[in-house]
């Protein structure tokens, strides 16, 4: 189902779900992580701050323009929109491509944030074809401009990126889409940790890389 065929109810309640898989495969924790997704060209639905993505329900959910105000309080009335938000609002505004984020804290993906490492070995041909890499965007104080600034030069160019001691970033066609590039993130960071430990790790050849990234322009992809 492509973003378009949300209706209003069905967006947020795929938010919900995209913040329980969160929660369930362990790419957050406590209350960490915002999600966000957009309703119409001017406006989004986030998430609250202070909940549990395992925990959300419709009714938690708060709209914003593309300015960061509040255009409709969360039916709840008690929840507000995380402070985080700044980022996903500076990635809607550059690319208006861009139709829902993820801000998430995946374990091995943040390991090598923590570290400062991008993700740049093509290692497997549905790497190579579905994300050849995943910057690093440098560290900014989070809540701050600065984080958007770091992300903003990666909106056109990728689909994720690595928040340098913070966490991950994914950005997509809609919600789905957005959090399926947080998972594939995470599985390039795991398969990374996994196959140095055992002495493992080396690129495909280059001629084959050739012919995926072919492959690609090709198709799409």
């Amino acid at each position: 189902m492509s973003h378009t065929e949300y209706s209003h109810q069905e967006l947020r309640e795929a938010i919900c779900k995209v913040g329980y898989m969160l929660w369930s495969r362990t790419m957050v924790a406590a209350n960490d992580g915002n999600i966000t997704a957009k309703v119409d060209d001017n406006h989004i639905l986030s998430t609250p701050t202070g909940v549990s993505k395992g925990q959300l329900t419709p009714d938690k959910l708060i709209v914003m323009n593309l300015d960061g105000d509040i255009v409709e309080p969360a039916p709840s009335g008690i929840h507000k929109p995380t402070s985080e938000v700044k980022m996903h609002l500076r990635m809607y505004r550059v690319n208006p491509d861009i139709k829902a984020c993820v801000h998430a804290h995946p374990l091995h993906g943040t390991a090598f944030a923590i570290k400062g490492e991008a993700l740049t070995k093509k290692m497997m041909p549905e790497s190579v074809i579905a994300m050849p890499e995943i910057p690093l965007a440098p560290y900014g104080t989070p809540s701050t401009e600065a984080v958007p600034d770091s992300v903003e030069p990666f909106a056109f160019t990728h689909k994720v990126a690595l928040l340098e001691q913070h966490g991950a970033l994914s950005w997509g066609s809609d919600v789905w889409d957005a959090y399926f590039q947080m998972e594939r993130l995470e599985y390039t960071a795991q398969l990374t940790f996994l196959t140095r430990l055992i002495n493992g790790e080396r690129e495909l050849p280059a001629d084959e890389i050739e012919k995926l990234i072919g492959m690609r322009a090709q198709y799409g992809l």
